[in-house]
């Protein structure tokens, strides 16, 4: 049974943007939808090189990838602002029992990026979705010497604010998207998410 894996994102300078495609490179190799979405920013902003995010998204998905920029160990306010307004999708329950992970990105190796994708998760929780990460048997996670983390795919840009994504970044993204599109539709198969 297919999913539609909705991959929603805030991007400030593009690496977040470019993990949420490697992402949906793996929801579609894995045989789902990839439907990506952004949220737009606050100062009057473009949303990004992909069609701006709303509630009728999230209501349509079978499973979520939850992207945002690290802001001082937590996620961009722009993407908790999206959060704060899905009270109406909350209260239908329509994200419970559906699969869901979380991606970011970082100027630095220790910018926080594991702090954040753990604050990321919140959001997910309380809308009774099921988390995944990505396990160690992916051999990246043991050689990487930029971004990646069992709590789900990173990307440290550097000082220069490099978007160009490493091999391994790219390889733990597309297996995390391989992954999420997977349990999706397993929970869907199985009628889990309709619980």
């Amino acid at each position: 049974m297919s999913a539609q894996v909705l991959i929603l994102y805030y991007s400030r300078h593009g690496s977040v943007a470019a993990l949420a495609e490697k992402i949906a490179i793996g929801i579609t190799q894995a045989g789902a939808t990839a439907v990506i979405r952004s949220i737009a920013g606050f100062q009057q902003e473009q949303p990004g090189r992909h069609p701006a995010v709303s509630n009728a998204d999230l209501s349509q998905c079978d499973g979520l990838a939850f992207g945002s920029p690290v802001r001082f160990g937590n996620m961009a306010a722009e993407a908790k602002a999206f959060w704060d307004n899905t009270s109406s999708v909350w209260l239908k329950g329509e994200l419970i029992n559906k699969a869901a992970g979380v991606f970011t990105s970082s100027g630095s190796m220790h910018g926080g990026n594991e702090a954040n994708l753990l604050s990321m998760m919140l959001p997910l929780l309380h809308h009774g979705m099921v988390l995944m990460g990505i396990p160690y048997s992916e051999p990246e996670l043991h050689n990487t010497q930029s971004g990646g983390t069992p709590y789900g795919p990173t990307h440290v840009s550097g000082l220069q604010g490099d978007t160009k994504l490493s091999v391994a970044e790219q390889r733990l993204a597309v297996a995390f998207g391989k992954r999420l599109a997977q349990l999706s539709m397993s929970l869907k198969s199985a009628g889990f998410d309709k619980q």
